[in-house]
C-alpha cells in the first residue's frame, strides 16, 4: 500500500501524431452552383455598398500620415546597398498552386535556368507585394487564414528572415467592404511571420538608389478616390528629379479592355492616365499587375514595362485571347506570354470533360433533367423520335409548368451568353438552351424504351418510377456538363468568347507565376519573371528545422522545377 508522502506519476500523453499530408483546400469550383449563388449575392451586395460608403475615405482619417514606408535601410538603420522583391498576384485558392508559389518564394535562393539555358542565381525578397485578389472566392478571416496565411506560414518555417509585407487590394478582397484586408494588412502588426506597416488599401514604400514601390487601390468601380489621389501627390514631392516607380495595380488597365470588356473600364483607364501624367510623370518604370491569371509582358522602345502577373495561386486565364490586340498607348508592344497562346488553345480542349471537374454542376444538370422528364409526365416508350417529339410539344404546349421550365432555361443561357457574341448574343443563348432541352428529350426517350424493353420483369410501378428517375438524372449528370464544356468550348476556340468562364471552370492549378526584383549595387533593377509549368500535387513534412512544413514529394515525377520564362529584363 503506498504511503501518503508517495506520488503516483500520471502516464505522459502520447504526442500528437503529425498530419500525413496538409490540410489541402481544393481550388474553387466555379460552376459549383452554391459557389456561385454565395459570390454573387456578396459581390451584389458589395458593389451596393461600394457605391454608397466607400471605405478609403474613413481609413485616410483614421490614417493622414503620408510618410511612406521606409526598407531603404535595414533593421539597424544603414542604408540598403541593394534589395530582393518578390510580387505574387491573384493567391489564396487551392493548396498545390498557392503552397507551390509560397514555398518557391520562401527559398532563401533560387537558381534559374532561362530558355536560353544560362543560369541565374536569385535570392528570396526582403519586401513580399501581394498584388492583389489575396483570397477566393470572397473575403473573410477564415478564408485568408484557411487559404492564404496557412499555406504561407507553412512555406515561411525557418527558411529566411520574414519579408516586410505589402498588399493591393483586388475585388475579391472588397467583397466583403475590406475589412478583414485591413484587419490583416493594415494595422502594423507582425502577421504570421510577415512585417507589416501599411495603414491603408493603398501604399508607398522607400526603395534604396530612388527607387519607390507604390500600390494603389481601385476599389469594385475601378475608380481613384480624391484622398489616394491626395496622398500621392503629397508623395511625389518627396521624389527627387531622377527617381524611378515600381506601380502596383489591382487591374491591367493597358489590356483589360480588350480581354474583359465592361461597362467603366474607361475609368480604369482615366485613374492610370492621370496618376502617370499628372501625379508621377514619366517617373514609373515598371506597372505591375495581376487579375488576369498569366504572364504577360509589355515594354516600349523607352524600356519601360507593363507586367501582368497574377499567377500566385487563382486558376490560369487564357492567353489566346485577345488574338490580335489593338496597339498600346506610348509604342508599347508585346514580348512575352506564358503560357503560349497554342498552349492555352489546347488546354481549353479540357472542357470537354466538364463533368469531371465540376461534379456538383452535374448534379444541378441531372435534377434539371429529371425535372423536365417528369413535368412531361408522358409514356414515350411506344414512338419512334418523330412521334414522341409531336407527343412532347403538345404535352408541353397544355403544361403550363414545362413552359415555364423552359422558358426559365433558355432566359438564363441567353443572359449567360457572353456580350462578345454581339447582335448574336440572344440566339447562342436560344440555340444553347434548345440544346439542352434537346438533350432532356432524348434522354426521356431513351429511358422510356429501355423501360418499355424491361415489362416483363417484376418491377412494381413504384420501383419502375424510381428507377427511371435515376436513369435521366445520370443521363442529365452526364450530358448537361459536356453540352456546356462543349458551348465554352466552341465560344472561346472559335468566336473568342467566354475566356473567363471556359477556364474557372477547369480551375487549372499549373502554369504558376510570379516576379522577383533586384535592385542591385549601382542602382539598376533587374526583373525575374519565375515560372512553375506544372505544381506538385504530393506533400511530405519537412524533416528539418531548416525546410519548409511541407516539401514537394519526390514521388511526384511529373511536378516541374521552378525556372525563368525569359531571361531577366535590365532597367
Amino acid at each position: 500500500m503506498a504511503s501518503t508522502t508517495d506520488v503516483i506519476a500520471a502516464p505522459a500523453p502520447a504526442p500528437a501524431k503529425p498530419p500525413k499530408r496538409p490540410p489541402a483546400r481544393k481550388m474553387v469550383a466555379w460552376l459549383d452552383p452554391l459557389t456561385l449563388v454565395k459570390t454573387g449575392i456578396r459581390s451584389a451586395i458589395s458593389a451596393t455598398i461600394g457605391k454608397q460608403a466607400d471605405r478609403r475615405l474613413l481609413d485616410a482619417l483614421a490614417a493622414p500620415d503620408v510618410k511612406p514606408c521606409d526598407v531603404s535601410v535595414d533593421a539597424a538603420g544603414r542604408p540598403r546597398q541593394e534589395l530582393w522583391l518578390d510580387y505574387v498576384s491573384d493567391l489564396g485558392d487551392g493548396w498545390n498552386s498557392t503552397y507551390a508559389v509560397a514555398e518557391t518564394v520562401a527559398r532563401p535562393s533560387l537558381t534559374l535556368r532561362d530558355e536560353t539555358g544560362a543560369t541565374h542565381e536569385t535570392r528570396g525578397g526582403a519586401v513580399l507585394v501581394f498584388g492583389g485578389d489575396e483570397v477566393y472566392p470572397d473575403a473573410s478571416l477564415l478564408a485568408y487564414e484557411e487559404r492564404t496565411l496557412h499555406p504561407w506560414t507553412c512555406a515561411l518555417r525557418g527558411q529566411r528572415p520574414p519579408p516586410h509585407l505589402f498588399a493591393v487590394p483586388g475585388n475579391h478582397d472588397w467583397y466583403d467592404g475590406l475589412v478583414s484586408f485591413m484587419r490583416l494588412f493594415c494595422q502594423g502588426r507582425t502577421l504570421s511571420g510577415f512585417e507589416t506597416c501599411q495603414r491603408r488599401s493603398y501604399f508607398a514604400a522607400k526603395l534604396p538608389h530612388g527607387w519607390w514601390l507604390i500600390g494603389t487601390d481601385m476599389q469594385l468601380e475601378s475608380d481613384v478616390d480624391q484622398p489616394q489621389v491626395s496622398y500621392f501627390q503629397e508623395l511625389a514631392k518627396q521624389m527627387g528629379e531622377e527617381d524611378r516607380i515600381i506601380l502596383c495595380l489591382a487591374e491591367p488597365a493597358w489590356l483589360v479592355s480588350q480581354v474583359r470588356p465592361k461597362e467603366g473600364r474607361s475609368y480604369l483607364e482615366n485613374n492610370l492616365d492621370f496618376l502617370e501624367e499628372q501625379v508621377f510623370g514619366k517617373k514609373v518604370s515598371v506597372f505591375l499587375a495581376g487579375d488576369l491569371h498569366h504572364y504577360r509582358r509589355h515594354a516600349n522602345p523607352e524600356g519601360r514595362q507593363k507586367i501582368i502577373a497574377g499567377g500566385g495561386g487563382a486558376f490560369l486565364h487564357p492567353t489566346h485571347l485577345p488574338r490580335k490586340e489593338a496597339e498600346l498607348a506610348d509604342g508599347f508592344t508585346p514580348r512575352k506570354i506564358f503560357p503560349s497562346p497554342q498552349e492555352s488553345q489546347r488546354l481549353c480542349w479540357r472542357n470537354l470533360g466538364l463533368v469531371v471537374s465540376n461534379p456538383r454542376f452535374g448534379v444541378l444538370t441531372g435534377l434539371l433533367y429529371m425535372l423536365l422528364a417528369w413535368a412531361l409526365s408522358v409514356n414515350l416508350g411506344g414512338a419512334n423520335v418523330p412521334q414522341a417529339l409531336g407527343l412532347v410539344v403538345r404535352t408541353a404546349l397544355s403544361n403550363p409548368g414545362i413552359v415555364l421550365i423552359s422558358t426559365l432555361v433558355i432566359l438564363g443561357l441567353m443572359g449567360f451568353a457572353d456580350r462578345r457574341f454581339g447582335r448574336w448574343r440572344w440566339l447562342v443563348g436560344l440555340l444553347h438552351g434548345l440544346l439542352h432541352l434537346t438533350a432532356a428529350f432524348l434522354i426521356a426517350w431513351g429511358v422510356s424504351h429501355l423501360m418499355g424493353s424491361l415489362v416483363d420483369l417484376p418491377f412494381r410501378s413504384l420501383g419502375r418510377d424510381m428507377l427511371s428517375a435515376a436513369l435521366i438524372f445520370v443521363g442529365g449528370f452526364l450530358a448537361g456538363p459536356t453540352i456546356m464544356g462543349l458551348y465554352l468550348l466552341l465560344s472561346l476556340n472559335v468566336f473568342g468568347a467566354h475566356p473567363n468562364e471556359a477556364f474557372s471552370s477547369l480551375a487549372i492549378p499549373d502554369w504558376k507565376n510570379f516576379i522577383r526584383l533586384h535592385i542591385d549595387k549601382e542602382g539598376h533593377l533587374r526583373i525575374f519573371p519565375i515560372g512553375l509549368r506544372r505544381v506538385p500535387r504530393a506533400w511530405k513534412r519537412g524533416e528539418t528545422a531548416r525546410e519548409p512544413e511541407w516539401v514537394a514529394d519526390p514521388r511526384d515525377k511529373r511536378a516541374t522545377p521552378p525556372a525563368l520564362i525569359e531571361p531577366p529584363i535590365v532597367l
